[in-house]
């Protein structure tokens, strides 16, 4: 059991949010594994409520290309809503990955122009081959998302096991609107993130750094 704990912890630990992919596309087979080992987490009620749409080929052109139009003139409007804020701790860490970014891909503190470009660079899905598209039924409300959540992880899991990268991506889904009517999502589900995945661009200064995990004592609370 124990090997089985430290391959998994292998996979957790060799997983990273990919900033920068190849062209590269993933055989359809690969891509159906990789669902196919998410469907696999637990769900409240066994609901299983993720549904994707997912790209490949040209169609992940056309819709990298119609999301950065969108991107460039329309309101935020996430079906989800957004934090409303980050403070303490939370706003420490998100800061650290921000400048980890940043001094990765030479960018320097107080440089508006360049940080807000490097933001864009969601729109463009990071240049990877494939996107999914996750949702969930709105009668689900929390319990649903919390569900997606752990389809999330296991999807970025199993696409790791095969050597796929792939990044969560909240930011896409700021654009709810026109995701529900790019992809005809019935307005009755929630879309909560994308999954851009492909294969990483190991050269890419933007792969270059990972993030720091907080210690058991900062997050555990230990009854004895």
């Amino acid at each position: 059991m124990e090997l089985h704990l430290n391959a998994l912890t292998e996979l957790l630990t060799g997983r990273h949010s990919c900033r920068a992919f190849s062209s590269d596309p993933v055989p359809r087979a690969q891509i159906e594994r990789i669902v196919e080992s998410a469907t696999r987490v637990p769900s409240w009620c066994n609901a299983q409520p993720w549904q994707l749409a997912i790209t490949s080929g040209a169609e992940t052109d056309r819709f990298r290309e119609a999301l950065q139009r969108e991107a460039s003139h329309a309101a935020l409007a996430p079906d989800l809503p957004f934090p409303t804020g980050y403070s303490g701790v939370y706003q420490d860490r998100r800061r650290a990955c921000g400048w980890a970014l940043y001094n990765a891909i030479g960018i320097k503190k107080g440089d508006r122009v360049a940080s807000a470009q490097q933001m864009t660079e969601n729109y463009a899905l990071f240049g990877a081959p494939h996107c999914a598209i996750l949702s969930s039924p709105a009668e689900l409300g929390p319990y649903g998302a919390m569900d997606c959540g752990g389809f999330v992880t296991a999807f970025s899991l199993a696409a790791q096991a095969l050597g796929v990268a792939s990044i969560p991506q909240a930011a896409v889904a700021a654009f709810g609107p026109f995701l529900h009517r790019y992809f005809e999502i019935p307005e009755d589900r929630l879309i909560l993130c994308a999954i851009s995945f492909g294969y990483a661009d190991k050269d890419h200064p933007a792969n270059s750094f990972r993030t720091e995990r907080a210690a058991l004592a900062e997050i555990v609370d230990w009854r004895e």
